[in-house]
Protein backbone atom coordinates (compact mmCIF):
# COMPACT_ATOMS: atom_id res chain seq x y z
CA UNK A 1 0.00 0.00 0.00
CA UNK A 2 2.61 2.12 0.94
CA UNK A 3 4.18 1.76 -2.60
CA UNK A 4 1.58 2.09 -4.49
CA UNK A 5 0.48 5.21 -2.96
CA UNK A 6 3.56 6.73 -3.14
CA UNK A 7 3.91 5.43 -7.12
CA UNK A 8 0.04 7.55 -7.20
CA UNK A 9 1.60 10.52 -5.65
CA UNK A 10 4.53 11.00 -8.23
CA UNK A 11 2.38 11.93 -10.92
CA UNK A 12 0.62 14.12 -9.11
CA UNK A 13 3.40 15.71 -8.49
CA UNK A 14 4.88 15.92 -11.76
CA UNK A 15 1.14 17.02 -12.78
CA UNK A 16 1.46 19.90 -10.43
CA UNK A 17 4.33 20.59 -10.95
CA UNK A 18 3.53 21.10 -15.17
CA UNK A 19 1.02 23.30 -13.46
CA UNK A 20 3.28 25.57 -11.63
CA UNK A 21 5.41 25.33 -14.25
CA UNK A 22 2.98 26.64 -17.49
CA UNK A 23 1.59 29.54 -14.82
CA UNK A 24 4.66 30.61 -12.35
CA UNK A 25 7.60 30.60 -14.68
CA UNK A 26 8.15 32.88 -17.88
CA UNK A 27 8.81 30.95 -21.12
CA UNK A 28 12.89 31.05 -21.41
CA UNK A 29 14.88 31.00 -25.18
CA UNK A 30 11.77 33.73 -26.25
CA UNK A 31 14.40 36.47 -26.43
CA UNK A 32 17.57 36.52 -28.35
CA UNK A 33 19.96 39.64 -27.86
CA UNK A 34 18.81 41.74 -30.84
CA UNK A 35 15.43 41.05 -29.42
CA UNK A 36 16.29 42.33 -26.15
CA UNK A 37 18.10 45.04 -27.02
CA UNK A 38 15.28 46.73 -29.67
CA UNK A 39 12.42 46.03 -26.54
CA UNK A 40 14.97 48.21 -23.82
CA UNK A 41 16.04 51.12 -26.68
CA UNK A 42 12.31 50.74 -27.41
CA UNK A 43 11.45 51.91 -24.20
CA UNK A 44 13.52 55.18 -24.34
CA UNK A 45 11.23 56.27 -27.49
CA UNK A 46 14.43 58.01 -29.12
CA UNK A 47 12.31 60.43 -31.59
CA UNK A 48 9.75 61.27 -28.71
CA UNK A 49 12.97 62.51 -26.79
CA UNK A 50 14.93 64.04 -29.47
CA UNK A 51 11.56 66.05 -30.47
CA UNK A 52 10.17 66.47 -27.47
CA UNK A 53 11.88 66.67 -24.20
CA UNK A 54 15.28 68.27 -25.76
CA UNK A 55 13.55 70.96 -27.08
CA UNK A 56 11.68 71.84 -23.60
CA UNK A 57 14.76 71.42 -21.88
CA UNK A 58 16.49 74.44 -24.13
CA UNK A 59 13.40 76.37 -23.74
CA UNK A 60 12.69 75.89 -19.75
CA UNK A 61 16.15 75.74 -18.54
CA UNK A 62 17.90 78.01 -20.52
CA UNK A 63 20.70 75.79 -20.88
CA UNK A 64 23.09 75.57 -24.24
CA UNK A 65 25.46 72.56 -22.95
CA UNK A 66 22.47 70.17 -23.02
CA UNK A 67 24.77 67.79 -24.84
CA UNK A 68 27.18 68.07 -22.49
CA UNK A 69 24.56 67.14 -19.94
CA UNK A 70 24.23 64.16 -21.83
CA UNK A 71 27.42 63.34 -22.06
CA UNK A 72 27.83 63.45 -17.92
CA UNK A 73 24.44 61.59 -17.41
CA UNK A 74 25.51 58.99 -19.81
CA UNK A 75 29.14 58.54 -16.90
CA UNK A 76 26.63 58.17 -13.99
CA UNK A 77 24.63 55.56 -15.51
CA UNK A 78 27.73 53.63 -17.37
CA UNK A 79 29.14 53.69 -13.17
CA UNK A 80 25.31 52.29 -12.17
CA UNK A 81 25.53 50.16 -15.13
CA UNK A 82 28.24 48.22 -13.74
CA UNK A 83 27.67 47.39 -10.42
CA UNK A 84 23.71 46.39 -11.99
CA UNK A 85 25.02 44.26 -14.63
CA UNK A 86 27.24 42.14 -12.60
CA UNK A 87 24.36 41.73 -10.25
CA UNK A 88 22.32 40.74 -12.85
CA UNK A 89 24.67 37.36 -13.59
CA UNK A 90 23.37 35.93 -9.85
CA UNK A 91 19.72 37.06 -9.90
CA UNK A 92 17.69 36.46 -12.40
CA UNK A 93 13.97 37.59 -11.64
CA UNK A 94 10.99 39.43 -13.77
CA UNK A 95 11.23 41.80 -10.93
CA UNK A 96 14.60 43.26 -11.49
CA UNK A 97 14.75 45.89 -9.37
CA UNK A 98 12.91 44.99 -6.14
CA UNK A 99 14.86 41.29 -6.72
CA UNK A 100 17.97 43.25 -6.70
CA UNK A 101 17.16 45.42 -3.32
CA UNK A 102 15.95 42.67 -1.89
CA UNK A 103 18.62 40.07 -2.62
CA UNK A 104 20.84 42.75 -0.87
CA UNK A 105 18.51 45.11 1.46
CA UNK A 106 16.87 42.55 2.59
CA UNK A 107 13.08 41.61 2.08
CA UNK A 108 11.16 44.14 3.50
CA UNK A 109 12.99 46.75 1.66
CA UNK A 110 12.52 45.00 -1.32
CA UNK A 111 8.42 44.93 -0.99
CA UNK A 112 8.86 48.53 -0.78
CA UNK A 113 10.88 48.70 -4.25
CA UNK A 114 8.72 46.57 -5.91
CA UNK A 115 5.48 48.90 -5.15
CA UNK A 116 7.58 51.98 -6.25
CA UNK A 117 8.62 50.54 -9.14
CA UNK A 118 4.94 49.29 -9.98
CA UNK A 119 3.83 52.86 -9.74
CA UNK A 120 6.36 54.64 -10.99
CA UNK A 121 6.57 51.99 -14.56
CA UNK A 122 2.99 52.46 -14.56
CA UNK A 123 2.73 56.38 -14.52
CA UNK A 124 5.45 56.67 -17.36
CA UNK A 125 3.36 54.42 -19.76
CA UNK A 126 -0.09 56.05 -19.00
CA UNK A 127 1.70 59.70 -18.99
CA UNK A 128 2.82 58.86 -22.91
CA UNK A 129 -0.96 58.14 -23.70
CA UNK A 130 -1.43 61.71 -23.05
CA UNK A 131 0.43 62.93 -25.50
CA UNK A 132 0.42 60.25 -28.13
CA UNK A 133 -3.78 61.00 -28.22
CA UNK A 134 -2.90 64.60 -28.41
CA UNK A 135 -0.44 63.93 -31.57
CA UNK A 136 -2.59 61.37 -33.17
CA UNK A 137 -5.65 64.16 -33.05
CA UNK A 138 -3.21 66.58 -34.25
CA UNK A 139 -2.68 64.23 -37.50
CA UNK A 140 -6.65 63.63 -37.89
CA UNK A 141 -6.51 66.95 -38.34
CA UNK A 142 -3.66 67.78 -40.77
CA UNK A 143 -4.13 65.36 -43.38
CA UNK A 144 -7.99 64.47 -43.23
CA UNK A 145 -9.63 67.56 -41.89
CA UNK A 146 -11.27 65.72 -38.97
CA UNK A 147 -11.67 66.91 -35.56
CA UNK A 148 -11.06 64.05 -33.19
CA UNK A 149 -10.83 64.03 -28.95
CA UNK A 150 -7.96 62.94 -28.43
CA UNK A 151 -8.45 60.31 -25.63
CA UNK A 152 -10.18 58.46 -28.46
CA UNK A 153 -7.12 57.51 -30.36
CA UNK A 154 -5.58 57.26 -26.47
CA UNK A 155 -8.35 54.59 -25.34
CA UNK A 156 -7.88 53.12 -28.78
CA UNK A 157 -4.38 53.02 -28.26
CA UNK A 158 -4.74 51.58 -24.78
CA UNK A 159 -7.07 48.14 -26.47
CA UNK A 160 -4.02 47.48 -29.23
CA UNK A 161 -1.41 47.72 -26.58
CA UNK A 162 -2.98 45.87 -24.62
CA UNK A 163 -3.96 43.12 -27.37
CA UNK A 164 -0.06 43.00 -28.35
CA UNK A 165 1.28 42.37 -24.99
CA UNK A 166 -1.31 39.20 -24.21
CA UNK A 167 0.54 38.20 -27.85
CA UNK A 168 4.05 36.32 -27.38
CA UNK A 169 6.87 39.00 -26.54
CA UNK A 170 8.74 37.88 -30.09
CA UNK A 171 5.95 39.64 -31.76
CA UNK A 172 5.83 42.61 -30.10
CA UNK A 173 9.77 42.72 -30.14
CA UNK A 174 9.27 42.85 -34.05
CA UNK A 175 6.68 45.44 -33.47
CA UNK A 176 9.51 47.39 -31.52
CA UNK A 177 12.25 46.92 -33.97
CA UNK A 178 10.98 47.71 -36.92
CA UNK A 179 9.51 51.18 -35.51
CA UNK A 180 12.66 51.67 -33.56
CA UNK A 181 15.07 51.62 -36.51
CA UNK A 182 12.69 53.79 -38.85
CA UNK A 183 12.93 56.43 -35.97
CA UNK A 184 16.17 56.87 -35.55
CA UNK A 185 17.51 56.65 -38.90
CA UNK A 186 15.38 59.88 -39.30
CA UNK A 187 17.13 61.51 -36.25
CA UNK A 188 20.40 60.86 -38.08
CA UNK A 189 19.53 61.69 -40.89
CA UNK A 190 18.51 65.22 -39.54
CA UNK A 191 21.42 65.34 -37.84
CA UNK A 192 23.80 64.82 -40.40
CA UNK A 193 21.89 67.40 -42.56
CA UNK A 194 22.35 69.80 -39.48
CA UNK A 195 25.53 69.31 -39.78
CA UNK A 196 26.05 69.84 -43.75
CA UNK A 197 23.57 72.74 -43.25
CA UNK A 198 24.71 74.58 -39.97
CA UNK A 199 23.65 78.34 -39.18
CA UNK A 200 26.21 81.09 -39.58
CA UNK A 201 28.36 80.31 -36.48
CA UNK A 202 29.51 77.17 -38.21
CA UNK A 203 30.08 73.78 -36.41
CA UNK A 204 30.54 75.03 -32.71
CA UNK A 205 31.29 73.07 -29.89
CA UNK A 206 30.39 75.12 -27.80
CA UNK A 207 27.43 73.28 -26.52
CA UNK A 208 30.11 70.96 -24.84
CA UNK A 209 31.84 73.84 -23.19
CA UNK A 210 31.53 73.38 -19.16
CA UNK A 211 30.69 76.75 -18.66
CA UNK A 212 27.53 76.49 -20.51
CA UNK A 213 26.27 74.31 -17.50
CA UNK A 214 26.55 76.94 -14.55
CA UNK A 215 22.96 78.64 -13.11
CA UNK A 216 20.08 77.59 -11.16
CA UNK A 217 19.02 75.86 -13.70
CA UNK A 218 20.86 72.73 -13.94
CA UNK A 219 19.51 70.54 -11.53
CA UNK A 220 16.13 70.69 -13.01
CA UNK A 221 18.00 70.36 -16.32
CA UNK A 222 19.21 66.59 -14.93
CA UNK A 223 15.89 65.93 -13.84
CA UNK A 224 14.57 66.50 -17.69
CA UNK A 225 17.60 64.51 -18.94
CA UNK A 226 17.74 61.33 -16.68
CA UNK A 227 14.15 60.82 -17.85
CA UNK A 228 15.22 60.41 -21.14
CA UNK A 229 17.39 57.60 -20.40
CA UNK A 230 14.54 55.63 -18.57
CA UNK A 231 14.45 52.06 -20.42
CA UNK A 232 18.07 50.79 -20.55
CA UNK A 233 17.42 49.63 -17.21
CA UNK A 234 14.63 47.34 -18.39
CA UNK A 235 16.77 44.32 -19.70
CA UNK A 236 16.99 42.39 -16.29
CA UNK A 237 12.81 42.42 -16.47
CA UNK A 238 13.30 39.77 -19.33
CA UNK A 239 16.14 37.78 -18.31
CA UNK A 240 13.56 34.42 -17.18
CA UNK A 241 13.17 34.39 -21.14
CA UNK A 242 16.49 34.72 -22.48
CA UNK A 243 18.49 31.76 -22.82
CA UNK A 244 21.93 33.35 -21.33
CA UNK A 245 20.74 35.74 -19.28
CA UNK A 246 24.50 36.06 -17.13
CA UNK A 247 26.11 36.47 -20.58
CA UNK A 248 22.86 38.72 -22.70
CA UNK A 249 21.60 40.69 -19.94
CA UNK A 250 24.35 42.03 -19.06
CA UNK A 251 25.72 42.89 -22.22
CA UNK A 252 22.68 44.59 -23.63
CA UNK A 253 22.14 46.88 -20.94
CA UNK A 254 25.57 48.63 -21.42
CA UNK A 255 24.90 48.70 -25.31
CA UNK A 256 21.50 50.00 -24.66
CA UNK A 257 23.39 53.08 -22.12
CA UNK A 258 26.14 53.56 -24.71
CA UNK A 259 24.11 53.78 -27.69
CA UNK A 260 21.61 56.15 -25.70
CA UNK A 261 24.32 58.52 -24.38
CA UNK A 262 25.88 58.70 -27.89
CA UNK A 263 23.03 59.44 -29.59
CA UNK A 264 21.24 61.95 -27.42
CA UNK A 265 24.24 63.71 -27.30
CA UNK A 266 24.93 64.51 -30.94
CA UNK A 267 21.17 64.77 -31.75
CA UNK A 268 21.04 67.82 -29.04
CA UNK A 269 24.53 69.06 -29.97
CA UNK A 270 22.23 68.77 -33.85
CA UNK A 271 20.02 71.10 -32.79
CA UNK A 272 22.56 74.03 -31.54
CA UNK A 273 24.84 73.38 -34.88
CA UNK A 274 21.47 73.75 -36.31
CA UNK A 275 20.09 77.36 -35.17
CA UNK A 276 23.26 78.14 -33.89
CA UNK A 277 24.55 77.99 -29.85
CA UNK A 278 23.24 81.81 -29.34
CA UNK A 279 19.92 81.30 -30.89
CA UNK A 280 18.94 77.44 -29.52
CA UNK A 281 17.27 79.00 -26.09
CA UNK A 282 15.28 81.60 -27.87
CA UNK A 283 13.99 79.20 -30.82
CA UNK A 284 13.07 76.35 -28.65
CA UNK A 285 11.09 78.95 -26.52
CA UNK A 286 9.31 80.14 -29.61
CA UNK A 287 8.44 76.88 -31.46
CA UNK A 288 9.05 74.30 -28.49
CA UNK A 289 8.04 70.63 -29.35
CA UNK A 290 8.22 71.81 -32.78
CA UNK A 291 11.08 73.23 -33.47
CA UNK A 292 12.52 69.77 -34.60
CA UNK A 293 10.01 69.43 -37.36
CA UNK A 294 10.88 73.41 -38.23
CA UNK A 295 14.22 72.84 -38.63
CA UNK A 296 13.85 69.64 -41.41
CA UNK A 297 11.33 71.17 -43.50
CA UNK A 298 13.78 74.16 -43.92
CA UNK A 299 16.57 71.06 -44.60
CA UNK A 300 14.96 68.18 -45.79
CA UNK A 301 11.70 69.25 -47.20
CA UNK A 302 7.99 68.46 -46.43
CA UNK A 303 7.38 64.91 -47.33
CA UNK A 304 10.40 64.25 -44.71
CA UNK A 305 9.06 66.22 -42.25
CA UNK A 306 5.22 64.69 -42.82
CA UNK A 307 6.67 60.77 -42.50
CA UNK A 308 8.73 62.44 -39.61
CA UNK A 309 5.27 63.61 -37.69
CA UNK A 310 4.03 60.58 -38.24
CA UNK A 311 6.99 58.24 -36.52
CA UNK A 312 6.40 60.95 -34.09
CA UNK A 313 3.70 59.32 -33.43
CA UNK A 314 4.69 55.63 -34.01
CA UNK A 315 7.90 55.90 -31.78
CA UNK A 316 5.23 57.12 -28.46
CA UNK A 317 3.70 53.91 -29.44
CA UNK A 318 6.67 51.59 -29.39
CA UNK A 319 7.06 53.10 -25.85
CA UNK A 320 3.63 52.21 -25.07
CA UNK A 321 4.52 48.73 -25.75
CA UNK A 322 7.70 48.22 -23.86
CA UNK A 323 6.78 50.22 -20.37
CA UNK A 324 3.44 48.10 -20.26
CA UNK A 325 5.31 44.68 -20.66
CA UNK A 326 7.54 45.74 -17.94
CA UNK A 327 4.91 46.72 -15.92
CA UNK A 328 2.89 43.66 -16.44
CA UNK A 329 6.00 41.37 -15.83
CA UNK A 330 6.71 43.42 -12.42
CA UNK A 331 2.88 42.18 -11.32
CA UNK A 332 4.08 38.79 -12.57
CA UNK A 333 6.77 39.12 -10.03
CA UNK A 334 5.28 40.66 -7.42
CA UNK A 335 1.80 37.99 -7.15
CA UNK A 336 4.41 34.91 -7.62
CA UNK A 337 6.30 35.90 -4.16
CA UNK A 338 2.88 37.18 -2.25
CA UNK A 339 2.95 40.86 -2.43
CA UNK A 340 0.22 41.04 -5.00
CA UNK A 341 -2.79 38.43 -5.16
CA UNK A 342 -1.35 35.17 -6.79
CA UNK A 343 -3.74 35.33 -9.85
CA UNK A 344 -0.93 38.00 -10.80
CA UNK A 345 1.95 35.10 -10.47
CA UNK A 346 0.31 33.10 -13.58
CA UNK A 347 0.76 33.20 -16.68
CA UNK A 348 -1.56 32.63 -19.61
CA UNK A 349 -1.55 29.53 -21.58
CA UNK A 350 -1.14 30.10 -24.80
CA UNK A 351 1.85 33.15 -25.22
CA UNK A 352 3.23 32.19 -22.04
CA UNK A 353 2.64 36.39 -20.96
CA UNK A 354 1.91 37.87 -17.98
CA UNK A 355 -1.67 37.83 -18.70
CA UNK A 356 -3.75 39.14 -15.44
CA UNK A 357 -0.83 42.14 -14.97
CA UNK A 358 -1.35 43.27 -18.53
CA UNK A 359 -5.01 43.36 -17.95
CA UNK A 360 -4.84 45.37 -15.05
CA UNK A 361 -2.14 47.74 -16.80
CA UNK A 362 -4.62 48.40 -19.30
CA UNK A 363 -7.35 48.65 -16.53
CA UNK A 364 -5.31 51.25 -14.91
CA UNK A 365 -4.53 52.98 -18.32
CA UNK A 366 -8.20 52.69 -19.49
CA UNK A 367 -9.52 54.55 -16.12
CA UNK A 368 -6.95 57.34 -16.01
CA UNK A 369 -7.08 58.62 -19.95
CA UNK A 370 -11.19 58.68 -19.00
CA UNK A 371 -10.65 60.90 -15.75
CA UNK A 372 -8.33 62.99 -17.61
CA UNK A 373 -10.68 63.22 -20.93
CA UNK A 374 -13.67 64.08 -18.16
CA UNK A 375 -11.36 67.13 -16.92
CA UNK A 376 -11.03 68.13 -20.57
CA UNK A 377 -14.58 69.63 -20.35
CA UNK A 378 -13.68 73.25 -20.34
CA UNK A 379 -13.82 75.57 -23.94
CA UNK A 380 -13.00 78.56 -22.04
CA UNK A 381 -10.06 77.28 -20.98
CA UNK A 382 -6.52 75.96 -22.17
CA UNK A 383 -8.23 72.66 -24.29
CA UNK A 384 -4.81 71.36 -24.33
CA UNK A 385 -4.30 71.08 -20.19
CA UNK A 386 -5.48 68.32 -19.06
CA UNK A 387 -3.36 66.18 -22.17
CA UNK A 388 -0.50 68.28 -21.33
CA UNK A 389 -0.49 67.18 -17.50
CA UNK A 390 -1.17 63.54 -17.87
CA UNK A 391 2.12 63.55 -19.88
CA UNK A 392 4.02 65.89 -17.54
CA UNK A 393 2.43 64.93 -13.95
CA UNK A 394 3.16 60.97 -14.65
CA UNK A 395 6.63 60.96 -16.50
CA UNK A 396 8.05 62.86 -14.09
CA UNK A 397 6.49 61.26 -11.11
CA UNK A 398 7.65 57.69 -12.85
CA UNK A 399 11.45 59.68 -13.59
CA UNK A 400 11.41 60.31 -9.89
CA UNK A 401 11.06 56.54 -9.01
CA UNK A 402 13.05 55.21 -11.20
CA UNK A 403 15.71 57.35 -10.28
CA UNK A 404 14.94 56.36 -6.45
CA UNK A 405 15.19 52.97 -7.71
CA UNK A 406 18.87 52.63 -9.17
CA UNK A 407 19.94 55.14 -6.57
CA UNK A 408 19.11 51.80 -3.86
CA UNK A 409 19.93 49.01 -6.36
CA UNK A 410 23.49 51.03 -6.30
CA UNK A 411 23.42 50.39 -2.44
CA UNK A 412 22.03 47.14 -3.08
CA UNK A 413 24.98 45.70 -5.10
CA UNK A 414 27.73 46.75 -2.49
CA UNK A 415 26.07 44.83 0.78
CA UNK A 416 25.29 42.03 -1.80
CA UNK A 417 28.89 41.48 -2.64
CA UNK A 418 30.20 42.22 0.92
CA UNK A 419 27.97 39.92 2.53
CA UNK A 420 28.81 37.16 0.13
CA UNK A 421 32.80 37.77 1.09
CA UNK A 422 33.56 39.06 -2.63
CA UNK A 423 33.79 43.02 -1.49
CA UNK A 424 37.77 42.39 -2.97
CA UNK A 425 36.88 40.66 -6.11
CA UNK A 426 34.19 42.90 -6.96
CA UNK A 427 36.27 46.08 -5.57
CA UNK A 428 36.18 48.32 -8.73
CA UNK A 429 32.69 47.21 -9.12
CA UNK A 430 31.13 48.52 -5.50
CA UNK A 431 33.41 51.67 -6.26
CA UNK A 432 31.10 52.80 -9.27
CA UNK A 433 28.33 51.56 -7.67
CA UNK A 434 28.87 53.99 -4.72
CA UNK A 435 29.66 57.30 -7.04
CA UNK A 436 26.60 56.10 -8.80
CA UNK A 437 24.47 55.76 -5.59
CA UNK A 438 25.56 59.89 -4.35
CA UNK A 439 25.65 60.80 -8.15
CA UNK A 440 21.29 59.26 -8.11
CA UNK A 441 20.58 60.63 -4.44
CA UNK A 442 21.75 64.54 -5.71
CA UNK A 443 19.56 64.21 -8.77
CA UNK A 444 16.40 62.67 -6.43
CA UNK A 445 17.06 65.68 -4.61
CA UNK A 446 17.10 67.95 -7.21
CA UNK A 447 14.26 66.62 -8.09
CA UNK A 448 12.11 67.22 -5.39
CA UNK A 449 13.05 70.37 -4.52
CA UNK A 450 12.14 71.28 -8.29
CA UNK A 451 9.15 69.20 -8.61
CA UNK A 452 7.04 72.93 -9.32
CA UNK A 453 8.89 73.42 -12.12
CA UNK A 454 9.23 70.10 -13.47
CA UNK A 455 5.40 69.97 -14.01
CA UNK A 456 4.87 73.69 -14.45
CA UNK A 457 3.38 74.50 -11.10
CA UNK A 458 3.83 77.35 -9.14
CA UNK A 459 6.33 77.07 -5.52
CA UNK A 460 3.23 77.55 -3.59
CA UNK A 461 0.96 74.91 -5.86
CA UNK A 462 0.17 71.53 -3.48
CA UNK A 463 1.04 69.59 -6.81
CA UNK A 464 4.56 70.11 -5.72
CA UNK A 465 4.38 67.85 -3.14
CA UNK A 466 1.17 65.79 -3.78
CA UNK A 467 2.88 64.63 -7.28
CA UNK A 468 6.49 63.16 -6.05
CA UNK A 469 4.26 62.06 -2.72
CA UNK A 470 2.80 59.41 -5.04
CA UNK A 471 6.12 57.94 -5.16
CA UNK A 472 6.36 58.50 -1.09
CA UNK A 473 3.05 57.12 -0.22
CA UNK A 474 4.00 53.80 -2.65
CA UNK A 475 7.82 53.66 -0.23
CA UNK A 476 5.71 53.81 2.81
CA UNK A 477 2.68 51.39 2.30
CA UNK A 478 5.47 49.34 0.75
CA UNK A 479 7.72 49.23 3.66
CA UNK A 480 4.43 48.56 5.75
CA UNK A 481 3.54 45.42 3.89
CA UNK A 482 6.84 44.06 4.25
CA UNK A 483 7.42 44.36 7.93
CA UNK A 484 3.36 42.77 8.24
CA UNK A 485 4.46 40.00 6.01
CA UNK A 486 7.77 39.46 7.75
CA UNK A 487 5.62 38.99 11.27
CA UNK A 488 2.67 37.17 9.71
CA UNK A 489 4.46 34.63 6.93
CA UNK A 490 7.95 35.29 8.06
CA UNK A 491 8.74 32.17 5.30
CA UNK A 492 6.82 34.08 2.51
CA UNK A 493 9.07 37.09 3.52
CA UNK A 494 12.56 35.02 2.98
CA UNK A 495 10.86 34.25 -0.48
CA UNK A 496 10.97 38.00 -1.83
CA UNK A 497 13.18 37.98 -4.61
CA UNK A 498 13.83 34.84 -4.91
CA UNK A 499 11.69 34.93 -8.17
CA UNK A 500 11.64 31.33 -10.65
CA UNK A 501 14.50 30.24 -7.92
CA UNK A 502 11.88 29.82 -5.07
CA UNK A 503 9.49 28.48 -8.06
CA UNK A 504 12.53 25.96 -8.34
CA UNK A 505 12.18 24.84 -5.02
CA UNK A 506 8.44 24.10 -4.97
CA UNK A 507 8.84 22.17 -8.06
CA UNK A 508 11.07 20.02 -6.26
CA UNK A 509 9.34 19.49 -3.12
CA UNK A 510 6.41 18.87 -5.01
CA UNK A 511 8.16 15.73 -6.97
CA UNK A 512 9.77 14.67 -3.52
CA UNK A 513 6.20 14.45 -1.95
Amino acid sequence: MTTGSSSASRPAASGISTYLGQERALRADRLGAGGLLLSVLAATAPLMVVAGVMPTTFAVMGIVGQPLLFVVLGVVLVLFSVGYAEMSRHVHNAGAFYAYISRGLGGTAGASAALVALAAYSALQVGIYGIFGFEVSGLFVTYAHVDVAWWIPALAAVAVVGLLAWLKIDVNARVLGVLLVVEVILVVIFDVASIADPAKEGLSLHAFNPDTLTGAGVGTALCFCIAAFTGFEQAPVYAEETSRPHVLVPRVMLLAVGFVTVFFAISSWAYTVATGPSAIVGSAQKQSAGLLFSLTESRLGSTFTDVLHVLFVTGMFAALLSFHNVVARYAFAMGREGLLPRTFGRTTGTSGAPGTGSLLQSAVSAVVVIAFAVADDKPAGDPTAPVLHLFTWLGNIGALGVILLMAAASVSVIVFFTRRGAAGAQAWRLVTSALAAVALLVIAGYTVKDFDVLVGAGPDSALSWALPGIIGLALVVGLVQGLLLRSRSPEAHARIGLGNEAFQLDKAAQEAS
